[in-house]
This record gives structure tokens, C-alpha cells and sequence, in this order.
């Protein structure tokens, strides 16, 4: 099985916007080349998790190795890998292209090019990638073929006259996809006899067989038995399992250059495992390391905490697993006075941070509580000092602040030409500034500079509502640029709620600190002491309301007799309530705080 001459192998990856049939493809191309029985089959097989079948999204990168008798005669091992659509995956999308030397962009005929198509392919780009355009759902009545390739001239800058049309649903030209692979696509380059050099391309838990680590073998082999060291990290293991997926796992005798397979070597800690690491022989290592992957930088953070304090360690636990099968999620340990013990998490977007909690709890079985998304601020103190701000609570005194920077994004959205006013007028009430403004037929490319802080609350929904689900949106980051922002304090009692802080524009503090208030006065419940509620900047207040006292009724028992005994009762019912607003603690309930943090998320 590992005797395929290099000449004879294809890694390639399918990249395209959101569902343009990325995951359906795979799918045909599984089925034509035979490596699952019709009864095996079913739709989207390489989304293996709950949550990619329930949504009808990839979020992990996918492989499967076919094998593909071609019309020269020859027969190829084509490995395929199938990446996510959605702007909050693309660190997944990148490692996959990392392990690749060309890629199928499928758009889809009848919609044309997305902002997503747009984002996939220029990563491809850079990877060096030899790609091969593919128009799928070129039977639906509104397929328009011609409109689409000239489209993908225009915007991409691809020559489309050996573009293959194709149906992913009915199977339509899957041959001839396959055909483009082998003919059109480079074999990777490797030498057998080096010294073993193999990416880390992805790993996960797996509760049988521990670590499995997934490999692309750029130089040497990888065998049953051998003793390999992680270059960046030091650690040495030796192999227990060498295997490939055809998508379902068999063992192999070993994994030769070019090939794509998993690999387990009993490992039992977490942190061995760097996505982007390099694998070589522990007694004849390589001279150097592979290049590997940029780091990812969250983008998001908040504060997750368990519901039950006792759950602190599950939870630990729990992250240290996810963290292992998605090197783009970090977390680090923090405590809030209303929430107890929990973690500070940084997401790439606010449906990955989604996915995560959703993962926690079905995975898991954690019930978490989730503090209001924030991004990652400069603050620059008087001394010329300056410091990263994860969390509004942390926010230094104002008088020591000289300035704070936020950071921006570059946002591309591509919307069909009705809709655009609307959307220009979304982007500018968020602060936008327009860069660039063309059009493609009839739609519209609108480029802005975006501050990330205006993104991650309601953006997406909003642009996806006002525009009818026409909308695309990707973004890049952008750098970070000095704004007038203030952190929003919100107090009850008198006393601060650090789970409830966050950091807004100036211009924008007084609407957001009425809305939060009002939305607590709501769902706190009364007490027989009045609460008020108050937002604040520094010792400031400017926003406030007030939950009236529970009045119980003491005289209930006094009837007829002096009037002085039920001013005695009164007077004596008033002096406690004074008692009582001094010491009483008002309990926020959990239900209070998900629904006052999920209207600011």
C-alpha cells in the first residue's frame, strides 16, 4: 500500500464559500472511486460530529485516501481533504492547504463567486496551490455557467475554459473531476532515504487509543515501532499504530513522502501535540524544522463558568481535550466575585465561540455560563507603557490611561445590488469607513474598515436580515488604531458586577448602559428592599432604574384596638428595611444573567 511511486499521489483539498458543495462533492467522489458500499454510505460522510450534520457545516478539516484507476491506466491514491466554508474556520482551512499541493474551488453555478470563495482561493494562493475551478449545480433551472466563469476571471484573475461543470447531487461530472486531478494537479516532492520529517497537521482525543495525530510525511517514513521525536516541545514517543482513512481507519505498514495517515503513539498529555509541529526520527533527526503554521490569534474572548462551582476541574479537563483537537481556541485560568472560579477564552468569531460551548455541553456535559464577548484592546498607560485588555474588568484606573487602541477588520461583502443601501447604511451606523465599492454584474463588492468591536455583537444577523440572507461577509484583521472607549460598569446596589462590565464607544456608552439596565431591572426579581441598577464610566453614573420594594403587610394581624400598636408595627417594618438595604445582598439569578448577557452578545 505504500509503494505508490510519488508521481502516482494527489493531496489536494475542496475549498469554496459556504454551502457551495464542498461536503457533497466529497461525498460523490468517495462513492465513485469505490471506497465505501452504497449500504456505508450517507450524506456528508466526513462530517463525522453531531453538530457539522445538525447545522450542514464542516468545522474540522477531513481526510479520506481513495484510490482512482485512471483512463491512462495507471492507478493514483488521491488524498482528499475536506475544509470548512465559514470565516470562523479558516485557521482550519489553512492547515489543510499546508498539506496539499493544489485544490478544487467549487462555485457554486447559479450563485457565482462569495466573499468566502474569495478569502479560500487567495489562501490556496499563497499555499502555491495549482487550482482547478469546478461550477457544481449546473442542473438547477438558475444555473447560469457562462456568467460565473466570467465572473471568476474578473474577480479571481483564474482562466475558466477548462473549468469542469459538474452536479455534486446527481453525480454529474464527477469523472471528470477526477480526471483533473491526476492530469492537472503536481505529485508532491519527497526523498524516501532522508532523515523522517512529517507536519502535524491535526490531532484529537480518542478515549481507546488516546492522542491520534494526523500527518503529512514531506521526507523518510513513518513505521510501527519507531521512536519520534516533536521537534518544538522535546518529546519523544514511539509509534503504536500507522494508518490512513479510507474514511474508515485501517492500518498500514508504514506511511512513505507525499502520503497522509494518523499515526497513535500512546501519548496521554495534551500539550505534546502542537498543530504545526514537526515529527522526525528520535536516532537520526532532521537537521531542521518545518515551517509550520502561523499561530492563530483569537479575536474573541469571554469568560466561561460552570453553573455548578463543583465542576471547575471537569471543565479544566474538558478545555484541555478541545484545545487538543483545535489549536485555534486558548484559554487561561480566571475568577470573577459574581461567578466564582472559570476561564477566559479566546475564539476566532462568535460562531466558533459558539460551537465550543455547544461542544462543552454535549461532549462534556458541562452547563456553563458565558460572560459578553470582547475583543482584545491596547491600552497605553502615562508612562509609555502598554498592556493587552481581555477583559473589560481589568481595565486600568482612567487617570493612568494615555490612550486605547482597538482593533479593526477589513470586511468584504459581496450583496446583490437591491440590498446595498442598506448595508452601507448598517456598515456607517457601526463606524465603518469605505475603502472600496465595485461591481460584478449585478452585485455589489463593498470593502470596509470595520472596528472589531462593532462586529462580533449582532453584525452578521443584522447584515443577514436586512439583505435577505443575500449577503456575504469575510473579514481579515486589520491592525489596531487609538478610539475614544470607555468601560461601562454596572452596578447593583452599589456594588459592581465584573461579569457584566464592557467596554464601548464613547458615542455610544449612554444607549448601551440604558439598554442593559433596563433589561436587569426586568429580570432581577423584586425584594423587599428597593435595588437600584446602575450603569456607570468611572464614578459617573448615567444610567439608572430602580425595582421597588416587596411590601409585606405587618398590621395584617392588628384589628381595631389603638391605632399606635400598627404604628409601632410600621415604624418597626421601616427601620428593618433600612437595615435591609444596607446589608441585604441581592442575588442575581443565573436566568438574569444569561438573558442580560445574551442582549449584549
Amino acid at each position: 500500500m505504500t509503494d505508490t511511486p510519488l508521481s502516482r499521489i494527489r493531496n489536494f483539498s475542496i475549498i469554496a464559500h459556504i454551502d457551495h458543495g464542498k461536503s457533497t462533492l466529497a461525498d460523490r467522489l468517495i462513492q465513485a472511486c469505490g471506497a465505501l458500499t452504497d449500504r456505508e454510505m450517507k450524506d456528508q460522510v466526513l462530517d463525522n460530529m453531531e453538530l457539522e450534520r445538525e447545522r450542514g457545516i464542516t468545522i474540522k478539516a477531513q481526510t479520506v485516501r481513495l484510490t482512482y484507476p485512471a483512463k491512462d491506466g495507471n492507478t493514483y491514491v488521491l488524498n482528499l481533504m475536506d475544509t470548512p466554508g465559514h470565516v470562523d474556520f479558516a485557521y482550519e482551512v489553512s492547515r489543510s492547504l499546508a498539506a496539499c499541493e493544489g485544490s478544487l474551488l467549487v462555485v457554486d453555478a447559479s450563485q457565482g463567486v462569495e466573499a468566502q470563495t474569495l478569502a479560500n482561493v487567495y489562501q490556496a494562493i499563497d499555499a502555491g496551490h495549482e487550482i482547478v475551478p469546478v461550477l457544481n449545480k449546473i442542473d438547477l433551472p438558475a444555473a447560469e455557467p457562462d456568467r460565473v466563469k466570467a465572473q471568476i476571471e474578473e474577480v479571481i484573475g483564474l482562466d475558466t475554459e477548462d473549468a469542469v461543470m459538474i452536479s455534486a447531487k446527481t453525480g454529474h461530472g464527477i469523472g471528470d473531476v477526477l480526471e483533473a486531478l491526476v492530469t492537472r494537479l503536481p505529485p508532491p516532492k519527497g526523498v524516501a532515504d532522508a532523515p523522517t520529517k512529517a507536519l502535524l497537521v491535526d490531532s484529537w482525543y480518542d478515549a481507546y487509543l488516546g492522542v491520534v495525530i494526523l500527518v503529512r510525511v514531506k521526507d523518510g517514513r513513518l513505521k510501527r515501532g519507531q521512536r519520534i521525536r516533536f521537534m518544538s516541545k522535546g518529546a519523544v514517543h514511539t509509534v503504536e499504530a500507522v494508518g490512513v482513512f479510507s474514511p474508515k481507519m485501517i492500518t498500514v505498514d508504514d506511511l512513505g513522502p507525499g502520503e497522509m495517515g494518523y499515526i497513535t503513539a500512546g501519548i496521554k498529555t495534551v500539550a505534546d501535540c502542537n498543530v504545526g509541529d514537526t515529527i522526525t526520527d528520535d536516532r537520526s533527526p532532521a537537521a531542521e524544522a518545518l515551517a509550520g503554521f502561523k499561530p492563530s490569534v483569537p479575536v474573541v474572548w469571554c469568560g466561561l463558568y460552570p453553573t455548578d462551582a463543583d465542576d471547575f476541574e471537569k471543565l479544566r479537563e474538558s478545555l484541555g481535550k478541545l484545545r487538543l483537537n483545535d489549536a485555534s481556541f486558548h484559554y487561561e485560568p480566571e475568577t470573577s466575585a459574581a461567578l466564582g472560579f472559570g476561564f477566559r477564552c479566546g475564539f476566532l468569531g462568535l460562531l466558533h465561540l459558539e460551537i465550543i460551548q455547544e461542544r462543552l455541553h454535549r461532549e462534556f456535559d458541562l452547563d456553563l455560563i458565558a460572560t459578553a464577548p470582547s475583543v482584545v484592546y491596547r491600552v497605553h498607560d502615562t508612562r509609555g507603557g502598554m498592556s493587552e485588555l481581555h477583559n473589560p474588568a481589568d481595565m486600568p484606573d482612567p487617570s493612568t490611561i494615555d490612550h486605547v487602541e482597538e482593533p479593526w477588520i477589513k470586511a468584504t461583502i459581496f450583496v446583490p445590488d437591491e440590498y446595498l443601501g442598506n448595508i452601507l447604511a448598517l456598515c456607517n451606523e457601526r463606524r465603518g469607513q469605505q475603502v472600496d465599492l465595485t461591481y460584478v454584474g449585478t452585485r455589489a463588492m463593498a470593502v470596509y474598515r470595520l472596528p472589531l468591536n462593532e462586529v462580533v455583537f449582532d453584525f452578521y444577523d443584522r447584515l443577514k436580515s436586512i439583505s435577505r440572507g443575500y449577503a456575504s461577509f469575510d473579514y481579515a484583521m486589520d491592525g489596531y488604531a487609538e478610539s475614544e472607549l470607555v468601560k461601562i460598569s454596572i452596578l447593583v446596589n452599589t456594588d459592581p458586577v465584573d461579569a457584566l462590565s464592557f467596554i464601548a464607544h464613547r458615542s455610544q456608552a449612554d444607549k448601551r448602559g440604558r439598554a442593559i439596565c433596563e433589561k436587569l431591572k426586568e429580570l432581577i426579581p423584586r425584594q423587599l428592599f428597593k435595588i437600584a441598577i446602575q450603569a456607570s464610566i468611572g464614578s459617573r453614573i448615567i444610567a439608572r432604574e430602580t425595582i421597588g420594594a416587596l411590601s409585606k403587610d405587618v398590621t395584617a394581624k392588628c384589628y381595631g384596638g389603638d391605632i399606635s400598636r400598627k404604628r409601632k408595627l410600621l415604624e418597626k417594618q421601616k427601620e428593618g428595611k433600612k437595615r435591609m438595604r444596607q446589608f441585604g445582598k441581592v442575588e442575581i439569578p443565573q436566568t438574569a444573567f444569561l438573558a442580560a448577557l445574551k442582549m449584549d452578545a
